[in-house]
This record gives C-alpha cells, structure tokens and sequence, in this order.
C-alpha cells in the first residue's frame, strides 16, 4: 500500500521462513535522534509548524497540549493510516531518517474490516486533503479494483472483507476529500503514546 501511494513510507518489508514459521523482515532504519516531530507544550495553541493533536495530563493536576510537527511526511503517513486502518500509530513508530524522509513502522493493528483508526497524527482531522493526497487515492481507486495487481497481492495477504474495506477507506476519503476525524466511539489516541 505504501509503495502503491508513491510516498515510500513503509521500509521495504518481506515475508520470510523462520525457526518459528513465516513472518516478516523488515530494512532497519537508522533514525535521526535530532528529529522532532511529538512534543508537549504548556502553550494552549500550538505554535508555527505544529498541529494540535489533544491534551495530556502530565503529571500534579497539570496538563499540555500534545502537538505533531506539521510536515509533508506525516501529512503522507496520516492518510496512509486512514487508508489501511492504522490502530496503533505511536510516536515510537515515526522514524524520521537522516535527510528528512519519514517512515512509519509497526504496523501489526492494520487492516481491520471495523473502522479502528488510533493515531497521535490528528493535528488535521477535517482539514482538506492536500492535492498530493488525492493524487494518490486516485491512484489507489484503479490499483484496488478486482483483479488489479495490487488488489490480487493483497488478496494473498487479507480476507476479502478486509480487501473490501481498503477499497471502501479508499472510496470515502476521496468522495469526502477531508482526512478523518476521531468517531468518539473509542479512545481516538492510541496508548502508551510512545
């Protein structure tokens, strides 16, 4: 799905046969230990660059506003999220490369048929998509169809309920051309953050 965006966000990743059966490998990615892209912010509005994802307690009865950097990277990411149902999508699972490429790991909560979207990257719920975004969901459209390349890889890979529901993420992120919002029917950020 990531390659299949243009975006690269996911490190190459293969199946493989193992002393405990088939499971995935995955290219290390050295992280820039500089990045910032999570903070916290005794500010109430988050200031230039960043986006406002929610309050955090932090401790004695006080709170902080949790804030994402505002980035192409994690704007990509986002909707890379919506679109394969990302349940668990925490700052740990950012890896902001040496260069600036970003890439996303973990993702084992992926896929579900249910809507389970859990992420600390809210900071653009009901923004518009930015043009890049609905490039690539045009993109996705065709290769998800029935019989396409990308829709028979995943079909190897998930149920058909589960292939049906990309398609239908897909469909609705482009019709309503706005990322997603929090449902309020479950805790919207995931936990531990980190």
């Amino acid at each position: 799905m990531s390659e299949a965006t243009g975006w690269g966000l996911v490190p190459p990743t293969v199946l493989r046969d193992g002393p405990y059966g088939e499971g995935m490998v995955q290219l290390w990615i050295e992280a820039d230990p500089g990045a910032r892209l999570l903070a916290l912010t005794e500010d109430e509005e988050p200031g230039e660059g960043w986006k406002a994802v929610g309050e955090a307690e932090v401790g004695e009865g006080r709170t902080a506003l949790l804030v994402h950097a505002d980035t192409p990277g994690l704007r990509r990411l986002a909707v890379l999220d919506a679109v394969i149902n990302n349940g668990d999508r925490k700052g740990g699972h950012l890896l902001p490369a040496p260069g600036g490429h970003l890439y996303g790991i973990d993702h084992g909560v992926t896929f579900h048929v249910k809507d389970k979207l859990r992420t600390l990257l809210w900071g653009w719920a009901g923004e518009e998509l930015p043009a890049e975004a609905v490039e690539a969901l045009d993109r996705l459209g065709p290769a998800l169809a029935p019989g396409a390349p990308l829709s028979t890889r995943l079909a190897e890979l998930l149920t058909g309920a589960e292939v049906a529901a990309v398609r239908a993420r897909v469909a609705a992120l482009r019709a309503g051309g706005r990322h997603p919002e929090p449902s309020g029917q479950w805790p919207a950020l995931p936990w531990p953050p980190v």
